[in-house]
């Protein structure tokens, strides 16, 4: 390339970071997300982010928390966390105001909120004149629906008037409060967010679609000067939100636009609206009084997914000729469909800047994770998604999406097995209903076919287990390339059978669970449990440490001796009383002696759909009326075998090693956990007895008190709603009474 083609190419791509911060308000309530996720008292999350490879950083300076309870501005964390990015080389993206209506003191209603937030971000300007970047108000138009629409947030309003007004107060506020930032730091930059979902319709509600479609511009045409009597959306706001007509002019004469558009992105914001309710009957109907319709993400319903952020880039470079950012990328989902979003909204991007659009950031949005967005954060149910960083644990935790990251700020995009299938948005199993042929949702663009080439396979070994087979849905579920080996087609035990395999296969992980699971029977044939519990998973562990294959085995809560009376962590003393115990806790130190970076899952009685255990004997017995027992002095930790392969998949792909305790939490005894399900199930259990373990004649010895916790993460869900999920499946199978 010469020096005039250098000089002339654009810059390259830059990787954003954002931090979730919403302090939204219920009622008399505050929510405050950066409460929630810790941000507030760990300065040194800052450091993390750097490390990253980020250029710039979302970051919040809250009208709410300076000014909280109508007190004196407390600016004390502002001015350590601003520095400590001023050191770090990071640009902040100042946010003033985050999906809020402000302090108790004022409202998204309030004649005079444009002047209140005004007199706040002057200050914020003068305190800090290095800033350069704003997003005074976040999401205005996102915010007014769910604040002034819909009713979800404080003023709690339900009315276009309302909406209406609330939108012009963040738009105003907006343009006036970015005119006194510049009269102080003339060259600062309006980066302007919002939600750019598109809707898609049958013939019937083009129209509403239209509308949709029009109106999801409204807070980017305000600031730019584009609303005037010829626009689409004037009949609508003068008649049916009253707005005056004056009101709207303003902005045509206070023109502000943006210096970069922040298109906010989501797999939930292309919708679909459907008039013909029989095909989705377990969705609620609403309507717009002339038509009733179901409004669905379009990736469940359209019959070819649609062209995704590709055609959303392209309509608002038609629309404003701006630079673009996408201010919000981001999944709730598992760790490789996270990995499958970024790369490929990353990847549009960069094929919008082929095209000639001024692409000039990717953003990944809640770099610690959210908390109960799955509800408007109307509520705290304790409903997390991580995303680079997992907070489950003492300390944040990188996962595969901060790997992936460091990789796209160096400019490429690794070559992850995990990467070769496209998410399930672009899967034929996204579809929860009969698929709609529609015209016109844009062509599938290239970035979103194929993701990579390298298809290499997770080896699972033993297929006729429980937990093989779980793996192996679980795996046909995600889109994870898979193989599913019997003891014939690899030996775990048989040195030659492992490196055939190896070599067959190549690999990029090896799942094990594989293993002798009789307990009792091991105290009589010890021989062959060490074979397959001990001596299996070190050869595992010594042919993928020489090869370079993340390995997954697993151990039991047997390790322990019972006499502590509080949950076992991964780093107390171990000493197994039987047999099986004693192949699980050599297994462990030879795996981890040959391999450290292998992963060891301690875990404890199994339940689950399609499996024999003690849960679903008693449920058989409860139903038909039988006798049964269980013992009532044995307390464990029950799991349920679907969410400890979701979390092992996860861990595999994070990259993590070493020893962890998965489990669904709760100790319980097996008697306890017998009448507990009873009550959930609704079942008699009259014929249940509990009794002493000595009863049960148990031929290998067990600890009284096994129960697992964990020190390094809490990723499980609860027992309850494992339990429940069950409950769930059980009688969808037909098996359960009520």
């Amino acid at each position: 390339m010469s020096d005039e083609t250098q000089a002339n190419a654009p810059h390259p791509l830059e990787l954003w970071g954002g931090l979730e911060c919403t302090v939204n308000r219920v009622d008399d309530v505050y929510f405050s997300q950066l409460e929630r996720n810790g941000h507030h008292k760990r300065a040194d999350d800052l450091q993390m982010f750097a490390e990253l490879g980020i250029t710039a950083l979302r970051y919040p300076i809250l009208w709410e928390r300076v000014h909280a309870n109508g007190a004196e501005p407390d600016w004390t964390w502002s001015d350590e966390r601003l520095a400590l990015l001023r050191d770090l080389g990071i640009t902040p993206i100042a946010g003033l105001l985050h999906h809020g209506s402000g302090p108790r003191h004022t409202s998204l209603l309030d004649p005079e909120f444009p002047d209140k937030f005004v007199a706040y971000a002057t200050t914020v300007a003068n305190r800090y004149p290095d800033l350069v970047r704003y997003t005074p108000v976040n999401e205005p138009l996102t915010t007014a629906r769910f604040s002034a629409l819909y009713g979800f947030w404080y003023p709690h309003a339900h009315s276009e008037p309302d909406f209406w007004t609330a939108l012009r107060n963040e738009c105003k506020a907006t343009v006036l409060a970015m005119s006194a930032i510049r009269r102080i730091r003339p060259d600062a930059e309006l980066v302007q967010t919002d939600d750019l979902g598109k809707t898609y319709s049958t013939q019937l509600l083009a129209y509403q679609a239209e509308f949709n479609n029009e109106l999801r511009w409204l807070s980017w045409d305000l600031l730019c000067g584009k609303v005037d009597r010829h626009h689409y959306l004037w009949n609508w706001l003068t008649q049916c939100c009253r707005a005056d007509p004056r009101e709207l002019m303003w902005f045509s004469e206070n023109v502000c636009v943006p210096d970069v558009m922040g298109v906010n992105y989501y797999v939930t914001s292309e919708r679909v609206i459907d008039e013909d309710l029989q095909r989705h009957p377990f969705r609620p109907p609403g309507g717009n009084g002339r038509h009733a319709y179901v409004d669905i993400e379009a990736a469940r319903c359209l019959a070819a997914p649609s062209g995704g952020l590709g055609t959303v880039l392209d309509e608002a470079d038609a629309r404003y000729g701006l630079p673009i950012a996408i201010t919000e990328a981001h999944i709730d989902s598992t760790r490789e469909e996270q990995m499958r979003w970024l790369v490929e909204i990353w990847r549009s991007a960069e094929l919008a800047r082929t095209r000639g659009i001024d692409v000039r950031a990717v953003t990944v949005w809640a770099l610690l994770g959210s908390f109960d967005w799955n509800c408007l954060v109307t509520r705290c149910n304790g409903y997390y998604e991580p995303g680079p960083f997992d907070l489950r644990g003492p300390a944040p935790r990188a996962t595969a999406l901060a790997h992936l990251m460091r990789d796209l700020a160096r400019g490429r995009i690794p070559e992850h097995p995990v990467l070769s299938t496209p998410g399930w948005w672009r899967r034929p199993s996204r579809l929860t209903c009969e698929p709609l042929h529609l015209a016109n949702t844009g062509r599938l663009s290239p970035e979103s076919e194929t993701l990579g080439t390298n298809t290499a396979p997770i080896l699972i070994t033993g297929a006729s287990g429980t937990l093989a087979s779980a793996f192996a849905r679980a795996c046909e579920q995600r889109g994870l390339n898979f193989r599913l080996l019997t003891r014939k087609e690899l030996d775990i035990a048989d040195i030659d059978s492992v490196e055939t395999a190896l070599a067959c296969h190549q690999p990029w992980a090896m799942i094990n669970t594989a293993g002798y699971v009789r307990i009792d029977e091991a105290e009589r044939d010890p021989e062959r449990c060490y074979r397959e519990n001990t001596v299996g998973p070190c050869i595992l562990a010594s042919l993928c440490a020489r090869h370079v294959i993340p390995l997954l085995t697993f151990s039991t809560d047997l390790v322990f001796d019972g006499r502590q009376r509080a949950p076992y962590l991964e780093t107390d003393a171990i000493a197994p009383l039987s047999v099986y115990g004693k192949s699980k806790a050599d297994a462990e130190s030879g795996v981890l002696n040959r391999y450290p970076e292998a992963l060891v899952v301690r875990t404890s009685s199994f339940f689950g759909p399609g499996s024999s255990n003690d849960i679903a004997a008693a449920l058989r017995a409860m139903r038909d009326g039988q006798p049964f027992a269980a013992p009532s002095d044995l307390t464990i930790t029950p799991t349920y075998v679907p969410d400890l392969v979701s979390v092992c998949l996860d861990l595999l792909i994070d990259q993590e090693s070493g020893i962890w305790h998965l489990t669904n939490g709760d100790p319980v005894t097996w008697a306890d956990l017998t009448l507990r399900v009873a009550e959930l199930a609704r079942l008699d259990a009259s014929k249940f007895e509990p009794r002493h373990s000595s009863y049960l004649q148990f031929t290998a010895p067990r600890p009284a008190y096994s129960a697992l916790a964990s020190e390094r993460s809490s990723l499980m869900p609860s027992l309850a709603s494992a339990l429940e999920r069950y409950l769930t499946h059980y009688r969808s199978e037909g098996v359960g009474r009520q």
